[in-house]
């Protein structure tokens, strides 16, 4: 920082001034970099990328879900057949692998423990399904349960 004691020698109040020569060179240094690397931001591969059709729509997959029917025993049906844990757990990791994934809808009694609907889920996300739902009934146009 500068300083000058002004016309008046007589006085003893010293005058700051601020030196910019060094904000004048990193300005200068800051120029030069984004001078230098503006050139290599554009891209140098040209690409000739395809052109959409903006009157067509993706027609989307229709899957059918996997209706899961859950006993209070833990009987298992799939799409209403009955089928052993064993034969479930092979089910499930092949519908997983399949593109798009079915979702799959539980139907459970109220009666049915939890631990087993539980144990059905543990055992449907360790085979990698992720539409996972459940099927409940509804009330009637009357508030009743049907």
């Amino acid at each position: 920082m500068a300083m000058s004691l002004g016309e008046n020698t007589g006085s003893d109040i010293p005058r700051a001034e601020i030196n910019v020569t060094p904000l004048a060179d990193v300005m200068l240094v800051l120029l030069i970099i984004f001078m230098i690397t503006a050139p290599l931001m554009s891209h140098k591969i040209k690409v000739d990328l395809p052109r959409a059709d903006p009157n067509t729509k993706p027609v989307p997959i229709e899957v059918p879900p996997i209706d899961l029917a859950v006993e209070p025993d833990g009987t298992l049906y799939w799409n209403d057949s009955l089928i052993s844990d064993a034969i479930f757990s092979a089910k499930l990791r092949a519908e997983a692998s399949n593109t798009p994934q079915p979702e799959l809808d539980i139907r459970a009694d109220k009666t049915t423990p939890y631990r087993i609907i539980w144990k059905v889920m543990q055992e449907a996300k360790d085979a990698g399904m992720v539409h996972i739902g459940f099927i409940t009934h509804g009330k009637g146009k009357n508030g009743s349960t049907p």
